[in-house]
């Protein structure tokens, strides 16, 4: 049986069959480093448009979290701006923008900036169990073993991961003393190439991995969560892969401890990432998204500065796309909302209000 092909030709599966994924998101880093052209610099009459933007915000006095697109118009920037995010979601999955002149600014202007231009992507949605919609990825000395650590408020290696919302957005206000690299890969390339060596660990992917909820949760809800790491739902494959969150929740009694099969799929997933992936510096002032359905992101290790203001400092925005996938129901538990054109996605706890805060806390 040929399992039914979608309109833009992503896979689709039945019981009887999995194919590969066709799309423009599925590319080999080293095809890619070979090229800039997913990247887009902006021009200083966009500089400058931005610029005009921002000197209105604050003539009106408003705070960032009370910014619209209305309030931040980019008359010509901005259809470029739902282009770029176009390509995002439905071409190879990521962009870098190069650059905003961010020494030109205080951190507060260049996060408001920042947030204007977000919302020519779609709605910022919650990062944290504190309602954060504008998130500081920055090492704070988190303690090891605290079960709260996120791994962004350190100076670890992240593994190759998603995360919960349509499109992650990274913005560099400060660089580290050496390393942190971004590091991405294309989902679907690690898909097809596991369909074409082992299938029969595919089968093992498309099956329920349980994933730590780092203590964030509704009331009821177990301090965990599981859904397959591909996932297939009309016509679209799409990827959900926490994997530190995955080996962190067997720390639960009621978690099924990961077999033998479930491991090697695991350690399949991550070499193939690694050898699949486009490294990126991103240097200061530039602007990345990433499609979390289509690929994985990571970043090396780093040492950082000793000094706190001087420390490695991204910006990040978790974006729910308004042109977003239809999302297979696995997702619904953590995305709250899985249909298309709806504000989706985020960490949402009793009680919880939404802000914006211009420093890492």
């Amino acid at each position: 049986m040929t399992a039914v092909q979608s309109r833009v030709g992503h896979a689709a599966a039945t019981a009887q069959t999995i194919q590969p994924v066709e799309s423009p998101a599925v590319w080999l880093g080293s095809d890619l480093a070979k090229t800039d052209e997913w990247m887009y610099r902006l021009s200083e009459e966009e500089i400058g448009e931005l610029e005009a933007a921002l000197r209105q915000t604050q003539e009106r006095g408003l705070a960032i979290i009370d910014i619209g697109r209305e309030d931040f118009p980019l008359p010509t920037l901005g259809p470029v701006l739902v282009k770029l995010q176009e390509q995002v979601v439905n071409g190879r999955g990521f962009v870098l923008i190069k650059r905003i002149p961010v020494e030109r600014y205080t951190e507060v202007e260049a996060q408001t900036i920042y947030w204007g231009m977000g919302h020519y992507w779609g709605d910022a949605v919650s990062q944290n169990g504190k309602g954060h919609v504008l998130g500081h990825v920055k090492d704070l000395g988190m303690a090891e073993g605290d079960p709260a650590r996120r791994g962004y408020q350190t100076t670890l290696k992240l593994r190759y991961h998603t995360d919960s919302c349509d499109i992650v957005c990274l913005m560099c206000l400060a660089k580290a003393k050496s390393g942190g690299l971004s590091s991405i890969v294309s989902s679907g390339a690690i898909h097809n190439e596991i369909l074409r060596r082992r299938p029969d660990l595919i089968e093992i992917l498309r099956g329920h991995f349980y994933m730590d909820r780092k203590c964030e949760l509704l009331d009821g809800q177990l301090p965990y969560a599981s859904a397959p790491v591909f996932n297939y739902d009309d016509g679209y494959m799409t990827c959900f892969y926490p994997r530190g969150d995955i080996d962190y929740a067997q720390r639960f009694d009621a978690v099924p401890k990961l077999n033998d099969e479930q491991l090697e799929a695991l350690t399949l997933m991550d070499s193939l990432a690694e050898e699949f992936s486009l490294k990126m510096d991103i240097e200061l002032g530039d602007i990345q998204l990433v499609h979390n359905h289509t690929i994985l992101h990571a970043r090396t290790s780093f040492e950082d500065h000793p000094e706190f203001e001087r420390k490695r400092h991204m910006v990040r925005l978790w974006l729910s796309a308004p042109n977003g996938w239809p999302l297979p129901p696995s997702f619904a538990d953590r995305y709250g909302s899985i249909k298309v054109g709806t504000v989706r996605g985020g960490i949402v706890v009793a009680g919880m209000t939404l802000c914006a805060p211009t420093e890492a806390v």
